[in-house]
Order: C-alpha cells, then structure tokens, then sequence
C-alpha cells in the first residue's frame, strides 16, 4: 500500500527529532538547560517514538488511512492565441432546423407563384384603380395561365363581382386567393386505406414521362411508414427496363415486388400480383401499367380489361384508379384527365414535378372542372416528397408573400 507524505507529517517527523535531541543530551549531559533537568530523559523517548509513529506508515499500527497526494492547483490554461499567418479553426455551427411542410411546398411551387400568382398581381400594382381597363386586362392574363379558361373565367367573374370593395392590389390578390382555396378545398381527399379491406388494391395510370414509377415508391414508402404491408406488380410489360425501374423503387421503399416477363399480358400480371397479395396477407396492392397516350383507344381497352380481371377475383377490385399526372404540361393535364376519366373512372389524381413547372396552377383547373379527389402533390425527387394534398397548405405556399 503506497503512502505520500504531506506537509503535516513533516513538520511532526522534525518535532520528534528535536525530542530525540532532548533524550541524547539529557542522557550524555551534553545540555544544561534550566527547567529540563525535572524531567526524565525516558519521556524524551517516548514522545519521540510516538510521533515517529504516529508519522510512519506501519501495518495495523499506523492511525491513519494513506492519503491522496496533493495536486498542486494549476492556473486556469489562458486561451490560445492565433498564430500570425495562420488563420483561426472555424467554429462548427449548428445544423439549421428542418424546413417545414409549407416551407418545402413553398419552394417547391416557387416557379408555379412567379407563373401566376405574379402574373396576376402585376395587373393590379400598375393601377391603382379597378377600372374596366384593369378588369379586362386581370381577364386575358388569367385566360393567359395554365388554369384552363373555364376557371379561368370562373375566377374572373368572381373578382368582378367583388371589385366595387376592392380598394387595393392586396384585396384583389386575396379575392383570387379565397376563390382558388374554395376550388380547392372540394377536392382535398387524402388516400386512406379501410380497416379490413385486405388487400386494398390501387391501380396506377398515366402518360409516357409523367412519374408514375417513381410515384408508386413514394406511396409505397408513406404507407409503409403508416404500419401497411405493401406489395407491388409490375404491368409495365413493354420495356424490360421498366420492370427493373420499378423493381429497383420498390426495394427501396421496402414493399414486395412481383416480377413480370418483358411482353406479357399485362392483365395477368396484375392477376397473378393480387394472387400473392392474398396468400401473402398484405393491406396494400399497387399495380403499375404501361404508359400509354390517352388518345390510344387500343391501350385504354387494355387498361379496362386488367380491371376486368381484377374485379372478377376480387369484388370491387381495383379499389383506387389513381392517374399520374405531369405538371410541367400545363394545360394539357386538364384534357389527359378528361380522357382517362371517361375510360376509366378515375378516383385519384397524384400532380407530380410541381418543383420544376411555372405551370403547376392547372391543378386549380382540374379541380374546377373534375369531381375527382387529389390525393398527393409531388414536389421533389426524395421520397418523403410526394405529399398528401392539403389545400390550406397548397395555397398558402402559392400565395406566399402576397
């Protein structure tokens, strides 16, 4: 057991020194020192001995624990000084917060605001009257959007009836404002997925381009995050490169992949994917289809016939008709939802690459002029990107700093 010496000790080990000292001279008569002489020089040595003691670290003898040697208290380290010529380390910062929801979607329909909410409000801020020279000019900038004149002249004849109260640029931009969340609050309807209909069975369609492989990962993805098993069928027959797009999407979401051979019959495809979704028990079904232009009649007839099929091993089946549709095209989203609703009944709508279209208004379009619900909004390539639809959110972000 080791033992450090600390001052105190030292000061006694000197004290029984001079006893020691006192003993010898009393003993030898070496000293005369008046008062001394009464006491015994055995006392000498015994004080010695005791202090000595007391001092030294014998076992089972010595009164003390062993003590902790003393640290010298060190000055506080001055800070360093920047060496000349050399420059400073940088401080690390803190990672800004994540952007919110209305943040994302703001810069996200960035382009979509300066294609027509600034469009719109450059009509009012070159006069500062509401004259019918500003009225006829706020009707050709509207029919001018990719709204599609229907609504176009819709929210027209709406600000038109409110312009004897609008007094500023701001009212009038807040009048479109309410007219478009009104349009768009009639057709807010995210996807829920019903208790105890199992498998729910979504087909996906759309155009050649429009995102739809990479819109049914993305749902994949939110339902998985929802607690739902997810499988996925591969009706894209026509391309080999298709089926391993898709396949490569879905083992990133995490959902099971049924694999089609290049050139099969796509309604068996789709058969043989709602076969394993039962035997599997999954909640969720999506089947993925070719992509075909809406004005192929042959091909929208092959679209009915996997429905058909569907319906035939599972009532009611398919459940969800979700059409893909590509914001960039603008105007023309609004005919290719015509004419797949006619063929098909279309039941969803997913408006994907609102980030990169100055076009994305058409979606007040097809709100206007289609009883069908939007189900997601697209605005970015990550897979938490593609949002279920809220339109106070929508028009909030495409309203910002208005």
């Amino acid at each position: 057991m080791q033992y450090t010496f600390n001052k105190h000790d030292y000061l006694i080990f000197l004290i029984s020194y001079v006893f020691f000292f006192l003993y010898i001279a009393q003993s030898l008569a070496l000293l005369s020192i008046p008062g001394l002489e009464a006491l015994p020089s055995w006392i000498y040595l015994i004080v010695a001995v005791v202090l000595n003691v007391w001092v030294l670290p014998l076992p089972g003898i010595h009164p003390r624990l062993p003590g902790k040697p003393e640290t010298p208290s060190l000055p506080a380290p001055a800070e360093a000084l920047p060496v000349p010529g050399k420059p400073a380390k940088p401080v690390p910062k803190e990672a800004p917060p994540a952007p919110t929801l209305e943040e994302r979607l703001g810069r996200g329909l960035s382009k979509t605001h300066k294609g027509f909410i600034d469009r719109i409000a450059a009509v009012f801020k070159r006069s500062s009257s509401f004259d019918a020279h500003v009225l006829n000019e706020l009707e050709e900038t509207l029919v001018g959007t990719d709204i599609g004149v229907r609504t176009a002249y819709a929210l027209f004849e709406s600000v038109q009836k409110k312009a004897p109260s609008l007094n500023s640029p701001d009212s009038a931009i807040n009048a479109i404002r309410e007219e478009v969340e009104a349009i768009l609050l009639r057709r807010e309807s995210p996807l829920v997925i019903p208790e105890g209909k199992k498998p729910y069975v979504i087909m996906v369609t759309g155009v050649n381009g429009s995102g739809k492989t990479t819109t049914i990962a993305k749902i994949a993805h939110h339902l998985k995050s929802e607690g739902k098993s997810v499988i996925i069928a591969s009706g894209d027959t026509f391309r080999a490169a298709a089926i391993e797009q898709l396949e490569h999407w879905a083992n990133r979401a995490g959902a099971d992949f049924v694999k089609a051979q290049e050139g099969a019959d796509p309604s068996a495809v789709a058969f043989d994917g709602l076969q394993a979704a039962m035997a599997r028990g999954h909640d969720v079904l999506i089947i993925d289809t070719a992509g075909r232009l809406h004005t192929k009649e042959n091909l929208m007839e092959e679209l009915k016939k996997t429905s058909r099929v569907l319906d035939k091993k599972l009532e009611g089946a398919p459940h969800e008709i979700l059409l893909v549709l590509d914001a960039t095209i603008g105007q023309n989203a609004i005919e290719q939802t015509r004419q797949f609703n006619n063929a098909l009944g279309i039941t969803g709508i997913a408006l994907t690459k609102l980030d990169g279209s100055s076009k994305g208004g058409v979606i007040v379009g097809i709100a206007n002029e289609f009883p069908i619900p939007i189900r997601y909004v697209g605005i970015g390539e990550d897979m938490d990107d593609l949002q279920p639809f809220n339109a106070k959110s929508f028009v909030n972000a495409l309203f910002l700093d208005n």
